[in-house]
């Protein structure tokens, strides 16, 4: 998910393009967020998503005419928002980026990321892009559109109907919709994934003390890489190659340096949304209430299990993990034998960590027990290793023992160093079947090798169904 101006190559319209061939045969396609790198900005709609997946759109063979407020989809696209989605820029910084936006393009400047004047305007963009942007209208106009795009009925009312070709707005950052009988729950994961405050013990200050350290030891590996980028040209394929690799550093550090922020400042005035939290409650014990519905999908950004190398151990992880699990054991003590055995949700697809990965929860002691989960975050921008730890995520309990609670069964991300190194960009396409649904998942891979691109398709595996 999301994009780079890659100086010599474009993953993302590589993954794009193969995407096309699947159109015919697939009802859909979920975007699990960061839709524009780096900042969410509405300068970049064009070329980071609107050119990419330009056949996807009514218009798309004239992209440039498309303004980013005015998309209309042919073939469904139903995102989520990412963190770069909500990512806004300093007044001063995005003035002095817009003014040399033109001049570090022609010099070709070595760290220059996809800002200009703007960023996300806190998720305002994204809003415009995607939602139903009803705060545009004005009340009379405001009646006229509910009236219009508002027919679909429900058990709880009047709701939005999306009509490919004509009218493809989401009612909300986040909703739900029935598809084949399955529904399909979309979260903004951004609202509750603050970690706690650190606990004001001799505990937590050692921690707190412990990531202000390694926030200043970050600080100094960024100005190193920076001043290791000011010796390398970008026009020598190999050195553009490394300068490639340095801004993925880059990239990975101020990410980490923003997970320890947050979990510096947290502190009791810090808000999760238990709106949400709440109204997936709701929905979830509803969607076990109905017999017509075989199955249940849930799609957010941030994973709650994930062994990428950046992300498995951070606070905002651990938080949106807390509090999933609030949510579904809220229903599983709802819902009683209604699952017979079932999990409470068939398949979890998350974005955020930059690799493509299939886990499996194990007993966690809680309702998001034998699941699965899919991250597929290697669409686009930099990859991402494995962690050094292995493919097992495990937790410790209050009295510090340590339990089993996931296993990695597939991940395709970066590996290997210089000459050797690989990064095999990745989507997936999912065909349903069956009730309990069966879920055949076939990854595709799209690799630069020896400076050109190579496709090739991942042996498929096949969750959920009548598991015996």
């Amino acid at each position: 998910s999301g994009s780079s101006a890659h100086r010599r190559h474009n993953p993302q319209r590589q993954i794009a393009e193969q995407m096309t061939a699947h159109l015919a045969d697939c009802r859909f396609t979920i975007h699990t967020g960061d839709v524009v790198y780096l900042v969410g900005s509405r300068e970049y709609y064009h070329d980071n998503f609107i050119e990419p997946y330009r056949k996807f759109l009514v218009g798309g063979e004239k992209p440039r005419q498309i303004e980013y407020n005015q998309m209309v989809f042919q073939s469904p696209i139903l995102p989520i928002p990412g963190n770069h989605d909500y990512y806004d820029l300093p007044l001063l910084y995005g003035i002095a980026m817009g003014v040399t936006q033109s001049f570090r393009r022609q010099l070709q400047l070595k760290t220059d990321f996809d800002m200009g004047w703007f960023g996300s305007e806190q998720g305002d963009t994204y809003a415009a892009a995607f939602l139903d942007y009803l705060k545009a209208l004005n009340l009379k106009a405001m009646e006229a559109h509910l009236d219009r795009h508002y027919t679909a009925k429900t058990d709880t009312g009047r709701c939005l109907l999306y009509q490919p070709g004509h009218f493809t707005r989401l009612p909300n950052r986040y909703y739900t919709f029935r598809c084949g009988g399955i529904d399909f729950f979309a979260l903004d994961s951004n609202t509750f994934n603050a970690p706690p405050p650190l606990p004001d013990t001799r505990e937590g200050k050692a921690y707190r003390l412990l990531l202000e350290n390694r926030r200043a030891e970050l600080e100094q590996q960024k100005q190193d890489i920076l001043k290791t980028c000011e010796t390398l040209d970008p026009n020598v394929h190999e050195q553009s190659e490394r300068l490639d690799d340095l801004r993925t550093k880059l990239e990975q550090i101020d990410e980490v340096k923003l997970d320890i922020e947050k979990q510096l400042t947290a502190n009791k005035l810090s808000v999760t949304d238990f709106e949400q939290l709440e109204w997936l409650r709701e929905r979830l014990i509803a969607s076990w209430q109905d017999t017509s519905v075989r199955g249940r999908v849930v799609y957010f950004h941030h994973p709650p299990y994930v062994t990428e190398a950046t992300k498995w151990q951070q606070g905002q992880t651990m938080a949106v993990r807390n509090n999933l699990r609030w949510v579904l054991d809220a229903v599983a003590s709802e819902v009683g034998n209604f699952t017979q055995g079932r999990p409470l949700v068939d398949l979890v697809l998350n974005g955020h960590a930059h690799c493509l990965e299939y886990l499996r929860t194990e007993e966690t002691g809680h309702a998001d027990s034998h699941m699965d989960w899919i991250v597929c975050g290697g669409s686009g921008y930099s990859l991402r290793r494995q962690r050094e730890e292995g493919a097992g995520l495990s937790e410790s309990d209050l009295e510090g023992k340590s339990r089993a609670v996931a296993r990695s069964h597939l991940f395709i991300g970066r590996t290997g160093h210089g000459s050797k190194k690989r990064r095999p960009y990745s989507f997936l396409r999912i065909d349903v079947s069956g009730n309990p649904p069966q879920f055949t998942v076939r990854p595709f891979v799209c690799e630069h090798l020896e400076q050109q691109w190579q496709n090739s398709e991942v042996e498929p595996f096949v969750i959920g169904g009548i598991r015996r």
